[in-house]
């Protein structure tokens, strides 16, 4: 899938959770991603975010960053 349209994935998701307010929206849009799709996807969501993120919304981009692996 192209990063593309991870990011405008992401970004309705992030939208849907927007509505719950700032402070359950980027742990909502984490788990959302967590559970919903698939390893591939979420390790390209990231790699995306590592050469810049362009496109993701501000609260999108805190959730990607919240599933990066802990070093």
């Amino acid at each position: 899938m192209s990063p593309d349209r991870l990011v405008y994935m992401a970004n309705q998701i992030g939208a849907f959770f927007r509505s719950q307010g700032a402070d359950k929206a980027v742990p909502g849009i984490a788990e959302h991603l967590k559970k919903f799709w698939e390893p591939r996807m979420r390790s390209a969501i990231i790699a995306h975010l590592d050469a810049g993120g362009e496109g993701l919304e501000p609260e999108v981009r805190a959730a990607v960053e919240a599933l990066r692996p802990a070093k």
